[in-house]
């Protein structure tokens, strides 16, 4: 199955979550792929004592996921791209979604 994920939430403990369903959905054999969009893009520096995010993140990449980061969103925030989060724009993230099986949204 082909799953995407689009991740708009800056709050710890559910973007640590849906990392960690993506990479136990890798682990089962199917394809993810994660977009950040709006507060999402933040979740590299959503670590706090309880979620380890950016820890979960990398799991997901190692596993192979695909993350993708809103440009539009990183730019209003001042961020950059990162070698985890590449620069995206609507195009991938329409992609994503027609191509996937399921979208989740958290």
């Amino acid at each position: 199955m082909q799953l995407g994920m689009v991740i708009y939430s800056n709050d710890p403990e559910t973007v640590f979550n849906a990392f960690r369903l993506g990479a136990f959905s890798l682990g089962k054999g199917d394809i993810v792929k994660a977009f950040l969009l709006a507060k999402g893009v933040e979740s590299e520096t959503l670590n706090d004592d309880k979620f380890k995010v950016s820890e979960q993140m990398q799991t997901f990449v190692d596993a192979g996921g695909e993350m993708f980061a809103c440009g539009t969103c990183l730019k209003i925030r001042k961020y950059g791209s990162s070698d985890m989060c590449p620069m995206s724009t609507l195009d991938d993230l329409h992609k994503i979604i027609t191509q996937s099986d399921k979208v989740l949204t958290f």
